[in-house]
């Protein structure tokens, strides 16, 4: 497994994230809590792009668990069929939506736990509604984090599970609310997959990865 950078280290590469971008935002378009998580639970195995471009359409329509169950699930699948794995995301859109309504009063509830109870809702999930909407400082490790924790050294773990508790253990918590979006978005523009950019990266110097592209 990978090594795991000092604290000096950490604390460093944190403040060149939060130089560049003081106010990292998610690429998920949406308007109200609900419409969040509705993204979020669409955005899994698709990409933030596609996700916006389907609800563009449908967010216009239905932006609370009301007028998504009003649309049905036939209007639902219509709007998100250019999104993978639509036709069982269209059927957690509606059951989600009936259970906010008859147990939340159509409202999302702002807890872990309340959110994992809805359909298409997982740790990860949560997390980030609970960050982006709440401003709670939860990670949310996806593939892009947890390549980044590793590569780097920042967050080393043999899972999500392990890389989200050594984003907490390591990452000083005065950049705890943001380590979630620099983390992604640099996963997602910078140190990507097959050929990370390492000769644009402003952490190079105290990144950890030995294979790096100069």
């Amino acid at each position: 497994m990978a090594k795991q950078l000092d604290y000096h280290s950490i604390r460093a590469i944190f403040a060149r994230f939060q130089a560049e971008a003081p106010e990292p935002e998610g690429e998920l378009e949406h308007v109200n809590a609900y419409t969040l998580v509705v993204a979020v639970a669409l955005s899994a195995q698709a990409t933030d792009k596609g996700v916006n471009k389907a609800t563009r359409g449908l967010f216009a329509v239905a932006d609370t668990p009301q007028k998504m169950l009003d649309l049905g699930l036939d209007g639902v699948t219509e709007h998100v069929k250019t999104i993978g794995l639509f036709r069982q995301k269209a059927k957690n859109i509606i059951k989600m939506s009936q259970i906010l309504v008859d147990d939340f009063g159509g409202e999302v509830p702002n807890s872990r736990a309340a959110l994992q109870l809805l359909p298409g809702v997982g740790r990860k999930t949560a997390n980030v509604v609970l960050n982006m909407w709440w401003g709670q400082p939860a990670q949310a490790v996806d593939t892009h984090i947890y390549r980044f924790g590793n590569r780097s050294g920042v967050a080393p773990g043999r899972d999500v599970d392990a890389v989200e508790r050594a984003i907490e253990d390591h990452i000083p918590a005065d950049y705890q609310l943001h380590a979630h979006h620099w983390m992604i978005l640099h996963g997602r523009y910078v140190c990507v997959a097959r050929k990370p950019k390492c000769g644009a990266c402003l952490i190079r110097d105290l990144c950890l990865y030995e294979e790096k592209n100069l």
